[in-house]
């Protein structure tokens, strides 16, 4: 009896030896696929760090050239010309700007406008329909809005719209000015308009995401307490949710910023700065894809490379505010 009992302990003692052994062996794998996960992930980090560095010291030596020769006189100076190697940034980060601001002045509101319908007044057959329509203009080659931009908007614009916008406001103080002749159907404003048909579908896409996160309770309350639409809106769901419409507008700033091609076609390629929108302009991105296969010695590319870098900076600029925004809404919230 008692070497029976002996016997079942030693066999218990075994096959609890062989389960710690077991459960040791299986800590350690999981703390060995711990371990390769936090260096894999900790590379990726540092691959992206090192290639924005490998991007930015790139394009200061690339332009070290340009900041010699010119120094601060290259933001100021609006002479572009390659004969004389005199060059200046002023018209394409002027052209950069105002198509920019634009884009995204017509952008926002509609974009915003269209996340509103679908996620509060639109019927639910016809919600999935329109937002699918509306996020395929994202997938749309800029080469395409180019081509559309040259084609059909450009003489839209300059047959109906543009001769309008002269005569409406030829008496307007300051707004005379902004929209003086004659209509050449390309330039800043198209330039814009097909930014802002560019930019639209990420602003509205990112809000009506954004816009179906807020809890149905909180409308429903509002709706309880007699709100319109309107007010329900207004005072719960742009409050909820502007931090990612924030983030939304960002994203088409940056891609307004940053166009090329569309652009190109329709912004007329003209470096100079003119008070009116109708008239020709350029923007760095234009102007980089336009001449850098024909730059001849290394003054004329090295203004173009300090081109690039001052469109990063720009970007880099607006990101940074962007960052501190959400920063300080989110520290209100907290509060």
């Amino acid at each position: 009896m008692a070497s029976n009992l002996a016997i079942d302990n030693e066999a218990i003692d075994n096959e609890l030896g062989l389960a710690e052994a077991r459960l040791a062996k299986a800590l350690i794998g999981f703390k060995l696929r711990d371990n390769a996960f936090h260096v894999l992930t900790l590379a990726a980090a540092w691959t992206v760090l090192i290639l924005l560095g490998g991007v930015i010291a790139s394009l200061v030596a690339g332009s070290i050239p340009a900041i010699k020769a010119f120094g601060l006189n290259f933001l100021t100076t609006e002479a572009w010309n390659p004969v004389t190697e005199q060059f200046g940034a002023m018209a394409p980060v002027y052209g950069t700007i105002v198509t920019s601001i634009i884009a995204m002045s017509i952008a926002v509101p509609i974009g915003i406008g269209i996340a509103i319908f679908l996620t509060e007044l639109c019927p639910y057959a016809l919600r999935r329909p329109v937002g699918i329509a509306i996020e395929l203009l994202a997938g749309i080659p800029s080469i395409i809005y180019g081509i559309w931009g040259l084609f059909v908007l450009a003489p839209f614009l300059q047959e109906h719209v543009q001769p309008g916008l002269i005569a409406a406001f030829a008496n307007v103080p300051v707004l005379s000015e902004l929209f003086a002749g004659p209509p050449y159907g390309i330039g800043v404003l198209t330039a814009g308009v097909i930014l802002a048909v560019m930019v639209l579908p990420i602003v509205s896409a990112i809000s009506r995401d954004v816009f179906e996160t807020v809890p149905a309770v909180l409308k429903e309350a509002a709706y309880g307490v007699g709100c319109t639409t309107w007010e329900v809106v207004r005072s719960v769901v742009i409050p909820y949710t502007r931090v990612g419409i924030i983030g939304g507008v960002m994203l088409g700033l940056g891609r307004a910023l940053g166009e090329t091609m569309a652009v190109t076609f329709v912004i007329g390629n003209a470096h100079r700065i003119a008070p009116s929108l109708l008239a020709p302009g350029t923007t760095i991105s234009a102007t980089i894809a336009n001449e850098f296969t024909e730059a001849v010695g290394d003054l004329y590319t090295s203004a173009l490379i300090e081109l690039g870098l001052i469109l990063f900076v720009i970007t880099f600029f607006i990101l940074a505010m962007s960052r501190y925004l959400l920063m300080r809404l989110h520290q209100r919230e907290g509060q």
